[in-house]
């Protein structure tokens, strides 16, 4: 459960290795998420501004899609004109695997309905992949 930005209380454990987060109540939208390890670490960086850890590619999905986020912002907290605000539906994220990025669309206007880069260029670039 998101206790505030950055910050988050253990509501349940789990018996895998997938740490998953309520709805975070301070986003405009629902964005429940699943991470692994990995990505947990990455998601730490993410949200204290830190460098994220190197040669660790983690997998995390929002099988209940996303409608929170900047294509080209990390930290936007909601719709403005210039920051490439974007809908998902259910997909699945990369991250940590800077390598597997090169070959995919970096438009700050992506088609979600692909799988596209998201904060390209940035420290926290990550590969988003839908689900169908």
């Amino acid at each position: 459960m998101w206790a505030a930005m950055g910050k988050f209380e253990l509501c349940g454990q789990g018996s895998n290795q997938f740490t998953c987060m309520a709805d975070n109540p301070n986003t405009p939208g629902p964005d429940p998420m699943c991470a692994d390890r990995n990505a947990m670490e990455w998601v730490d960086a993410w949200l204290n501004k830190k460098e994220p850890p190197r040669n660790k590619v983690g997998f995390m999905y929002m099988l209940a899609g996303g409608t929170d986020a900047s294509n080209t912002d990390p930290y936007a907290q909601k719709p403005k004109p210039n920051n490439n605000w974007v809908e998902t539906g259910p997909h699945v994220m990369i991250v940590g695997a800077k390598g597997l990025l090169d070959t995919y669309p970096r438009s700050p206007k992506p088609d979600t309905s692909v799988p596209y880069v998201m904060w390209p260029d940035t420290p926290y670039e990550h590969l988003m992949v839908p689900v169908r």
